[in-house]
């Protein structure tokens, strides 16, 4: 089972953006709506179809997401 299973990555929705349940809600929207100060009453108001469960996954998905590490890898040959 999926941490996340109410975010949802299909290539057919939003190019393959995170996504609340498979909606055309990306993560991204809802981190940056919060991040602009809008409350998260604000964001439900502004999207009556999602759950206030929701938007706090979408939050620490991104937080999740930003503690990957990029590791650069050296062509040897």
């Amino acid at each position: 089972m999926s941490p996340f299973p109410r975010i949802a990555q299909d290539p057919s929705v939003m190019g393959g953006k995170p996504c609340i349940r498979g909606r055309r809600v990306t993560v991204g929207a809802i981190v940056g709506q919060i991040g602009a100060g809008r409350s998260i009453d604000d964001v439900l108001a502004d999207y009556p179809y999602i759950e206030r469960e929701d938007v706090l996954e979408a939050l620490r998905f991104a937080a999740w997401r930003m503690q990957e590490r990029e590791v650069e890898l050296v062509d040897i040959s």
